[in-house]
């Protein structure tokens, strides 16, 4: 962007003329800028630009068949002599005393009734509008037809009201006539305050050394060449420098072409607008800078927010609970029916976290909780290191950014921050952890279970039911043999020892896939958590960089011409 500085500074239109259509596109522009940084910088530095969209949408709706010149000066200088020499009347009361010009006086070639909506807007009160029309002089005066000529209040007022009223309305002109005088060319108030300000105004200044007849012929040169010295030093370069007297028509001949030819091309109005969107955009150009906006943090800043979201959200407890979970339902539904009962009076490890628990065949797949959950809150630990994550998202994203921004941008990263643990919270109970159905091998486990179980209680039944025969003197069983062992003890024995023995060796394989499970479900729990950050933080920022972008752009067509 410091391109675009250098094209505004070196600006000067001279000849040149403004084009309407390309300066209401720089216009757009800057009304494009404050769109996209509304919210995001510091008001007070914008307030130039929202005055410079609402003053040039204003000019450019009134007359564009006038334009409006104002006579600046300091007190004695002989810018109301100058004034009523151009209107040939005695318009604007000239005095001795300070301040001599206390109100704004305008004078207007052509017809009142169409400058008036202008004047109106300027701010000259009726009773000090004057018209310059004469059938006398019709003819004469026709070069200047749609000139509104001002007479500013005195500049270096010792009354602070006037010194305001000629501020406000040399914002508002289209050309300022500087008037000064052999006495006080050099003064440092008109050249550091007012002079030196309107260097990227230079197309729209006429810089007049007035009451030149108390100069000798060798004197006047010398003082225009030191005054050309000071107009080049103040950045003025190139700006009309003309001498004038009040009481010689003859003095008065350059200064009236200079109008005649400002009114001729009616510029004045655009190149003062073309000024003010270069000393806009100048201005505005720090608050932008010449950086490339990121499209956002980086992965290791990102990768670090996910894990700081994990923490804070419990996923490692809510992992853990999931593993115990598993291995309590494995066991429920794998280990010996005998014993079922007494693990289903055992609490459900997610039923703690109300997270979903036990299920049978008919459970959702994506069984999970839309209420909140009882997931222990967040350590200070947790919550610290959520929030150096959140900022190095935000340093990340700003890096070499301007100073304007890096405080937008970790503004907006923090801006959903106390909606985080809610979010995360119903992402938690939202998840499906992956337990809602029975896997097939539980149920083949389980089956064979009941198998053993069912020939060991039968294999008891029929040695109970020996002994009982037995024990009342009836004919006793006759009990097969396999090999040397009775069959109903093969049952009992063998379904117990197959029971023992099938529980065994599910143990290891229940573990393996308890750990199996705890890692599926904090895989989808942390894909899960990283979503609400990018919602709630990383987006923010992404939003904030784009509106850099966008203004960035923006600021860059202003510039152009």
């Amino acid at each position: 962007m410091t391109n675009i500085t250098g094209r505004v500074r070196e600006a000067f239109r001279g000849d040149q003329r403004v084009d309407a259509d390309a300066l209401i596109a720089r216009l757009d522009a800057v009304r494009r800028f404050l769109t996209a940084v509304d919210g995001l910088l510091p008001d007070a530095e914008l307030v130039p630009a929202h005055t410079l969209v609402e003053r040039a949408g204003t000019r450019l709706a009134l007359s564009r068949d006038h334009t409006v010149v104002a006579l600046a000066g300091a007190t004695g200088s002989g810018k109301s002599s100058l004034f009523n020499a151009l209107a040939q009347l005695e318009l604007s009361p000239v005095g001795v005393r300070r301040p001599t010009t206390g109100v704004t006086h305008a004078c207007v070639w052509g017809p009142l009734e169409g400058a008036n909506r202008l004047l109106d807007w300027i701010g000259v009160l009726p009773r000090h509008r004057f018209v310059r029309e004469s059938a006398l002089d019709a003819d004469d005066e026709t070069a200047l037809h749609g000139l509104i000529l001002l007479d500013l209040p005195d500049f270096d007022s010792v009354q602070r009201s006037h010194r305001l009223e000629v501020d406000r309305l040399l914002g508002l002109v289209d050309q300022v006539v500087w008037v000064v005088d052999p006495q006080k060319y050099a003064d440092r108030v008109i050249h550091d305050s007012y002079l030196r300000e309107f260097h990227r105004h230079r197309d729209v200044t006429v810089v007049v050394l007035n009451q030149a007849d108390r100069l000798t012929s060798a004197e006047l040169p010398r003082v225009l060449d030191d005054l050309r010295r000071l107009l080049d030093t103040d950045g003025l370069t190139g700006v009309p420098l003309l001498s004038t007297t009040a009481i010689d028509p003859a003095g008065m001949v350059g200064l009236r072409g200079a109008l005649e030819r400002t009114v001729a091309e009616r510029q004045a109005a655009l190149r003062r607008l073309a000024g003010d969107v270069d000393t806009v955009v100048a201005g505005l150009d720090e608050l932008v800078g010449s950086a490339r906006p990121a499209a956002g943090p980086d992965d290791t800043a990102v990768d670090g927010l996910n894990r700081a979201l994990a923490g804070a959200a419990g996923v490692p407890a809510v992992a853990e609970a999931v593993e115990q979970a598993y291995r309590h339902r494995a066991g429920a539904a794998t280990g010996w029916p005998l014993v079922r009962g007494w693990r289903r009076l055992r609490p459900d490890p997610l039923r703690r976290l109300h997270l979903p628990g036990p299920t049978d065949d008919r459970a959702d797949p994506a069984e999970s909780l839309v209420a909140a959950t009882s997931v222990p809150d967040p350590t200070a630990a947790q919550r610290s290191a959520l929030g150096l994550a959140i900022r190095a998202v935000a340093d990340r994203a700003a890096t070499d950014l301007p100073a304007a921004w890096p405080g937008a941008v970790t503004s907006a990263a923090r801006s959903c921050l106390g909606d985080l643990p809610d979010a995360l919270d119903r992402t938690i109970a939202g998840t499906d952890l992956g337990l809602g159905r029975r896997p097939l091998w539980w149920r083949i486990v389980g089956g064979v279970q009941w198998l053993v179980t069912l020939a060991a209680v039968v294999g008891l039944g029929w040695l109970v039911l020996g002994y009982a025969l037995r024990a009342l003197g009836l004919p006793a069983l006759d009990n097969p043999m396999v090999g040397q062992v009775p069959l109903p003890t093969l049952l009992l024995l063998g379904g117990l020892l197959a029971g023992l023995l099938v529980a065994a060796l599910t143990r290891p394989v229940v573990r393996w896939a308890a750990r199996r499970a705890r890692a599926r479900a904090e895989q989808r729990l942390t894909a899960k958590v990283a979503r609400v950050g990018e919602e709630y933080v990383l987006t923010p920022v992404r939003t904030v960089l784009g509106s850099y972008a966008q203004a960035r752009g923006a600021l860059r067509d202003a510039a152009h011409r």
